[in-house]
């Protein structure tokens, strides 16, 4: 699935923007943390598109400057008004995430279960670790990524998709970063869940982040590739 990230000056301006991905994505998330006084009731109401609900802590790499029940509560409200996903890091306080797992509980709305690493890319072995840690969390898609100072980085990563498919897990997994970017482009070739790319040019996401032109080009030229055998 393709999915585009919202982030805007405010609510009127993500409606707008959720308008003009709608039709290129097949999900949209509203990185909330990047959307000041985020009206989510408004942003739901106006979806055509599933709609992944984000509120990225600055640890890893978000926007969000209130306290940490207040960010977790935001996604707990989220839930409440039917967003299709909601995004939580694994490394979120339990207190918190057993409240949204409450919230969560019966309802309509999956879980992804992140982990970000803007410094650099780990081991295997820590990787391997940070995929079950995720998973602990019995989440509809694990999310991983980090940020790659070579491409050969990016083999330690992509790895985790075959494996957490082995175990039955969707997983999302890629590198950030101008070494990163062919994670991007190989991680939905080995499977991955969600793949984002940004609406424009000046409005990635994350370092690293194809445009949506971009990527549709990509996968149009590999396609093409492979009909020709």
């Amino acid at each position: 699935m393709i999915c585009i990230p919202i982030a805007a000056a405010g609510t009127a301006e993500a409606i707008e923007k959720m308008a003009s991905a709608r039709p290129l994505a097949d999900l949209i998330e509203l990185r909330i943390d990047r959307i000041p006084d985020a009206d989510l009731t408004q942003l739901l109401a106006s979806r055509a598109t599933p709609v992944i609900v984000t509120n990225r802590s600055r640890q890893e790499g978000g926007g969000f400057a209130g306290t940490e029940a207040e960010r977790v509560a935001l996604l707990v409200e989220a839930v409440r008004l039917g967003a299709d996903y909601v995004d939580i890091e694994a490394a979120a306080d339990p207190a918190l995430k057993a409240e949204l797992m409450a919230a969560l509980a019966g309802g309509r709305t999956q879980l992804i279960c992140s982990w970000h690493d803007f410094s650099g890319t780990p081991s295997a072995g820590f990787l391997e670790a940070k995929l079950a840690e995720c998973m602990a969390e019995a989440p509809a898609i694990v999310k991983i990524v980090t940020h790659a100072d070579a491409a050969a980085d990016c083999l330690r990563v992509l790895e985790l998709i075959p494996r957490a498919l082995e175990k039955g897990q969707a997983i999302t997994a890629f590198c950030m970063g101008r070494a990163g970017r062919i994670s991007r482009i190989a991680a939905p070739l080995l499977g991955s869940a969600v793949d984002y790319a940004s609406l424009d040019k000046g409005e990635a996401s994350a370092p690293g982040q194809l445009t949506i032109d971009e990527f549709r080009d990509i996968a149009r030229i590999l396609a093409e590739g492979e009909r020709r055998g």
